[in-house]
């Protein structure tokens, strides 16, 4: 089939790539958001996936909204069969959809109708799951809701971080996602309507939920961290500065501190919850680089009875 893909981040590139790669399927351009300032100086600096299709010589449409005449007019010229879709970052309305003759098939990290939503992975860490995956589906105009063609599986471990699983389910998702194009050029892939049960709502992360509440159990306090990991980062304050928290033990045999409360070992940083304990394993202090909590901890010289978020 002709397409079109639309995708931003980095964790679209290996779809983009196992499209590229495949010799049923013919990338004719890639539609991505426009540049963005980024780093020290902000520049303006493109999308990981529109630098992908550079290199590969592929056509790059960057509409400031995919409602613009241009864009649309554009779209139409290149007649796509069907447009596979990646972490886009944009609403698309109904005359977009409209002109592929296959739509517009969204790869989502998550098990549909479970956290329909922009941080399906986050979501999925926070809640505890054990078993997480992808899906593809056919876009409408509702919130992840369209009828799914395919799904993947895969298996939360204790100690992943949403960096971690998304980075697994973006190389699942792209042989998923591939197969899902195969089927329905083939005609052998029907897309099933979402059960009504089991809907979760996963609406993106922000900087005050990634703020860590120490008379929360260690649990939850663990779950944040990987869940924020590496965006937008779990944090807390220490003498009114923050710090961010980039990995956390759970310690169930010590009980001995209260929420907050920091113990400092010879090679280890100890906090309490609203349960038992965590170590701090690695952290990050405003304007320093990554280092190891017990580092960090001889550098600022914690006072006996000094508390995290206070």
């Amino acid at each position: 089939m002709r397409l079109v893909f639309a995708g931003t981040p980095e964790v679209a590139v290996p779809a983009l790539d196992a499209l590229i790669a495949s010799e049923r399927h013919e990338v004719a351009a890639v539609v991505t958001r426009p540049d963005a300032p980024a780093g020290r100086g902000r520049r303006l600096v493109a999308s990981p996936v529109a630098e992908r299709a550079e290199e590969a010589g592929i056509e790059v449409l960057k509409p400031s909204r995919p409602r613009d005449e241009d864009f649309l007019a554009r779209l139409r010229e290149l007649a796509p069969d069907c447009c596979p879709v990646v972490a886009y970052g944009a609403l698309l309305p109904r005359v977009a959809l409209d002109i592929p003759a296959h739509g517009w098939v969204n790869l989502h990290f998550s098990l549909l109708p479970a956290w329909r939503g922009a941080a399906p992975v986050q979501h999925s860490l926070l809640a505890g799951d054990e078993i997480t995956g992808a899906s593809t589906f056919l876009i409408e105009e509702g919130l992840d809701s369209g009828p799914v063609y395919g799904t993947v599986t895969e298996q939360v471990r204790p100690t992943d971080t949403s960096g971690d699983l998304l980075t697994r389910l973006a190389f699942a998702g792209a042989g998923l996602l591939e197969a899902t194009m195969d089927g329905i050029e083939d005609g052998t892939l029907k897309a099933v309507p979402q059960p009504s049960e089991g809907v979760t709502l996963a609406p993106k992360i922000t900087v005050e939920d990634a703020h860590v509440d120490w008379s929360a159990p260690a649990l939850r306090v663990d779950r944040v961290v990987r869940a924020c990991t590496p965006a937008p980062g779990a944090w807390t304050t220490l003498r009114g500065e923050r710090l961010k928290l980039i990995q956390v033990t759970a310690l169930p045999e010590r009980t001995d501190l209260a929420p907050g409360q920091l113990a400092v070992g010879k090679n280890n940083v100890y906090v309490g919850t609203g349960s038992y304990a965590v170590e701090l394993v690695w952290v990050q202090a405003q304007g320093k680089k990554p280092m190891r909590a017990a580092d960090w901890a001889r550098g600022v010289r914690i006072g006996v009875g000094e508390t995290l978020g206070s």
